[in-house]
């Protein structure tokens, strides 16, 4: 294993040597704990070295998301557009549960990246090779939202849970106290009507597998009602 280790501090730095070295970084301690110093101490090199290959923090990042984002299916070839759409989606998800910092990095970046733009571009493709007329596709990809890149955003982050002793965010909350019960109770019944899989969690919330999955269907199955209608937001009901 020393061995191993000495034998790739002393492999010379690439781009994607320093790009791939930030992201199992991330993956390891968290993106918090990314910083020029800490990813040349893990090369084995000095902070100056990394500039040659990235210019600063950001374009780190932006590379860093492309690594991962790369890491998504390709589409599979003669496939209809739902079975496309959807096993891409799950890559995706899949992705950012090895990645779980990635959400936090993309959701940071002013404007999308080169590897992220071209996956979000072959997604609408497939909409379009699949009949969606372009002003279809327009209001399908803003309702798919971050679920397109694999995680939803929920209602209530439990992060947000500030002074509430003996719970963490990590902390899923099993039910509403008594008397929040008693003023919402539809809430209330809700609140433990459904188990949740903490392992299949992406980031905070209510996220598992089960959840995600259950709304992708929804909208892929009413997207598809609108495709063979011919829906155009010009003729909506209004």
């Amino acid at each position: 294993m020393a061995e191993q280790a000495e034998t790739l501090r002393r492999t010379p730095l690439s781009r994607d040597r320093v790009l791939r070295a930030a992201v199992a970084l991330a993956d390891e301690a968290g993106i918090e704990s990314l910083s020029m110093r800490n990813l040349a101490q893990d090369l084995g090199v000095v902070p100056m070295a990394l500039y040659k290959h990235v210019a600063n923090k950001d374009e780190l990042l932006d590379g860093m998301i492309d690594v991962v984002v790369g890491e998504i299916d390709p589409p599979v070839p003669g496939a209809d557009w739902k079975r496309t759409i959807r096993e891409r989606i799950l890559s995706a998800r899949q992705m950012l549960l090895r990645h779980p910092w990635a959400p936090l990095a993309i959701e940071s970046r002013n404007m999308a990246t080169p590897a992220l733009l071209a996956y979000l571009d072959s997604m609408v493709g497939t909409f379009r090779a699949g009949g969606f007329s372009a002003n279809l596709a327009h209001h399908v990809m803003h309702a798919m939202g971050s679920r397109i890149l694999g995680f939803s955003q929920e209602l209530f982050d439990p992060a947000r849970r500030a002074g509430r002793s003996g719970t963490t965010s990590a902390d899923p909350p099993t039910g509403l106290p008594p008397e929040a019960a008693a003023r919402f109770p539809h809430l209330a019944e809700i609140a433990t009507a459904a188990s949740h899989d903490d392992a299949s969690v992406v980031g905070q919330g209510c996220d598992d597998q089960f959840e995600f999955e259950f709304a992708l269907d929804l909208l892929l199955d009413g997207i598809e009602r609108l495709r063979q209608q011919g829906w155009t937001s010009s003729h909506r009901p209004r």
